[in-house]
């Protein structure tokens, strides 16, 4: 039996507010619940299916050149990696106990405008590594 609706199931949310229309439902649906056993394996035989098809789309993704949203996203992360490596005196986030990350984390959170600043700062660098990522292997 399914459950009773309650007054929230009625109500129109925009989880994204300005984007588009299929950005704001991917984000409606990442907001369900955990799956259970056999939606879990339901997902699987899937993804077993698509395999051939989701791995030519990556090897055409990689040869692609990476767009501006991607390439930010890209330096964002790496700021932030630094901004981590700097605040763990060097460690990475595996060699720390749960409890340092989440602190770490939290202080990562306060620090959003010196990421950004820092992300801007390594776009050329990280540019740079992704056309030599797309560059032919030089064999020896």
């Amino acid at each position: 039996m399914a459950k009773p609706l309650s007054f929230k199931d009625f109500l129109t949310v925009d989880y994204t507010p300005g984007e588009d229309e299929l950005i704001s439902a991917n984000a409606k649906d990442r907001k369900h619940e955990a799956l259970n056993f056999q939606q879990r394996k339901a997902r699987a035989r899937v993804m077993r299916k698509n395999k051939a098809r989701i791995s030519m789309g990556r090897k055409r993704a990689q040869r692609r050149a990476a767009s501006p949203l991607k390439l930010l996203d890209r330096a964002k992360r790496l700021a932030r990696r630094t901004l981590f490596k700097k605040l763990s005196k060097g460690k990475s986030k595996d060699e720390l106990p749960f409890q340092r990350r989440q602190e770490i984390e939290k202080r990562l959170e306060k620090l959003k405008g010196r990421i950004e600043k820092m992300a801007r700062k390594n776009l050329p660098s990280v540019r740079k590594m992704d056309k030599e990522r797309r560059q032919p292997k030089k064999e020896k």
